[in-house]
């Protein structure tokens, strides 16, 4: 291949027509020189047309490069407005640059800790009075500093329960005589030393024999013979060799520490178990399908017969869906009780979109306050769900502005102001958490109204008194918070709203582990039922249980209800309901 290259002087029209015709000309000599290759072989023709092309674009850049450079006097002039908008352009692609890298590369934590004195304190003294339901703070007498013996630095204490092996340590009997008169040594002393030994996990087989019994008597004289059965629990899967422990290890490996199938095929191949992953997600679809399924029904039953709720959705990657690419993103909806529940119930729920039809759907029964975050979707509900914002997304969102400044200039920024008077609104909230609740949480509802209402009305104002560009991270956090406030100034109607939707972020954000792990589900019915074992795991986790010993309780126990013909029988196996709670 050969490049030309030739300096010529530009001309009037500012088209390098020299280089231009050398270019096409070379071009043309090199299609001439092979044109029964470029015949035979079109697209060889293309990339070779493409190529050529190409080749003389960078030389016409350069061209125009240099010349730039050398002619520095001269200035190219635009109108005031596309200046403007060129600048604006700049500075927002500036903005995501550093937000970008700040993602790849920073911490994800939104605390802001002082730095040198430059960055702001969002705990700032409050401008307000103390409540008058607080009182003067207690005296605490502060226990003594007893110094760690050597050997036990960050030792914690271990559980008083655990059984304990001893093992003793002692001379053999031929060296348990002195040295100096050769009589016979005691025991004087003792040295302890406690260890955590950990046990691997083990499989044994489980054989049920069942007896069946006759009399005798009855076959030797008898015109029958009476046949009695033993008593037989039974077995979680019919046909199968799943117990009710094998089904709960599996289902809390996965979707509690977030080990996919394949991975737990490989730990029962080295314990010298073949247990393929499609036994596995067999024995986890069947046992769903036969007795969680129903526990999931009757938690969704009185879910929505609460008054508050919290919502939230994450996507989720389907395989085989209906009329989807496998690259298509579906989605986990969440659904939990607030802070007022005794009885607490967290519930997952698949849709193949976002639409607002799937929260409509699913809260079809319920009535009262729902907290979301700022996704339009939800403002389809009926009239009768109350939504309820999120301040912790607005405050996300002044933070992403702040950290795209340079740190010795965020102290006196605007961004800085608002996360400083968002704090304030917390620092109100973790003393209104003192208070003393009663039914209807009606002195926090009055503690609010007396002091984060002038805060909250103080920061909206400041808001709109703000002109940032439309475009700028700054500008959007300001957008949103004023689109959000009458969602935002909801939570001060009810003692038992919170100005939040962390508690759901939280209950989320177990699933959002898990799927990091086992990456997408194969197919609808697979999303289904991980919706049906988080939702299990999770409520059991809310309600103090051990995941692994409520499953194996419901398998256990759930067979022998006949859960088909006494809808009531479920409620025995409700997380707060058990027949027998120490068993989990």
């Amino acid at each position: 291949m050969v490049t030309a290259f030739v300096s010529v002087r530009e001309m009037p029209n500012g088209v390098n027509t020299l280089g231009l015709s050398i270019s096409l000309a070379l071009l043309w000599k090199l299609l001439c020189r092979n044109l029964s290759f470029c015949v035979t072989n079109p697209q060889t023709l293309i990339r070779l047309i493409t190529a050529k092309t190409l080749e003389f674009m960078r030389v016409l850049w350069y061209n125009c490069l240099m010349k730039s450079i050398t002619k520095a006097e001269e200035t190219i002039t635009v109108s005031k407005a596309e200046y403007e908008s060129l600048k604006a352009q700049v500075a927002w692609l500036m903005e995501q640059l550093k937000l970008s890298k700040r993602q790849q590369f920073g911490t994800s934590s939104e605390k802001n800790k002082p730095d040198d004195g430059e960055q702001v304190s969002l705990w700032d003294e409050l401008p307000i009075e103390p409540c008058a339901e607080s009182s003067e703070p207690e005296l605490k007498e502060i226990k003594a500093y007893r110094r760690r013996k050597a050997g036990q630095v960050g030792m914690s204490k271990l559980p008083a329960d655990l059984p304990v092996e001893v093992i003793e340590h002692e001379l053999a009997p031929e060296e348990k005589t002195c040295r100096e008169c050769g009589k016979a040594l005691h025991t004087m002393g003792r040295d302890v030393r406690d260890e955590l030994k950990l046990v691997p996990a083990h499989a044994v087989i489980l054989r049920h024999v069942r007896h069946t019994y006759a009399c005798r008597c009855c076959e030797k004289n008898g015109i029958s013979v009476p046949i009695v059965r033993a008593a037989m629990p039974n077995p979680v899967i019919k046909g199968s060799f799943a117990s009710p422990e094998a089904i709960a290890h599996i289902a809390c490996e996965k979707f509690v520490m977030g080990s996919p199938l394949y991975r737990q095929e490989q730990d029962w191949q080295r314990k010298g178990i073949d247990l393929s992953r499609q036994l596995m997600g067999s024995w986890l679809s069947r046992a769903t399908q036969d007795w969680l399924s129903q526990i999931y029904s009757a938690l969704k039953e009185r879910l929505v017969g609460h008054q508050v709720l919290h919502a939230d959705e994450t996507t989720l990657q389907v395989l085989n869906e209906p009329g989807k690419t496998p690259q298509s993103k579906s989605y986990i909806w969440l659904y939990r009780t607030g802070s007022d529940a005794n009885r607490p119930i967290v519930l997952y729920d698949y849709q193949a979109s976002r639409a607002a039809r799937h929260p409509e759907e699913f809260l079809r029964d319920f009535s009262g306050f729902l907290h979301v975050d700022g996704y339009e979707g939800y403002r389809g509900l009926p009239e009768s769900i109350t939504i309820v914002g999120c301040m912790a997304h607005v405050r996300r969102k002044f933070d992403e502005a702040l950290k795209i400044i340079p740190k010795p200039a965020r102290a006196d920024t605007p961004e800085a102001e608002a996360i400083r008077q968002i704090g304030q609104l917390y620092k109100l909230e973790e003393e209104f958490r003192k208070l003393p609740d009663d039914d209807n949480f009606e002195a926090r509802r009055q503690a609010r109204e007396q002091h984060s209402r002038p805060l909250l009305d103080a920061f909206l104002g400041w808001c709109e008194r703000q002109s940032p560009r439309p475009k700028s991270h700054f500008g959007q956090a300001v957008s949103y918070a004023l689109k959000q406030r009458f969602r935002l100034e909801r939570y001060l109607l009810d003692g038992r709203l919170e100005i939040d939707n962390n508690r759901a972020e939280r209950s989320i954000k177990p699933f959002v582990i898990g799927r990091k792990n086992w990456l997408f589900c194969n197919s609808q019915g697979g999303a289904n039922v991980s919706t049906v074992l988080y939702s299990i795991i999770e409520t059991a986790k809310e309600n103090h249980l051990n995941p692994f010993g409520y499953l194996a309780f419901v398998f256990r126990n759930a067979p022998n209800l006949d859960l088909m013909h006494n809808p009531d029988a479920v409620e025995g196996l409700l997380p707060w309901n058990l027949i027998s709670p120490t068993a989990c």
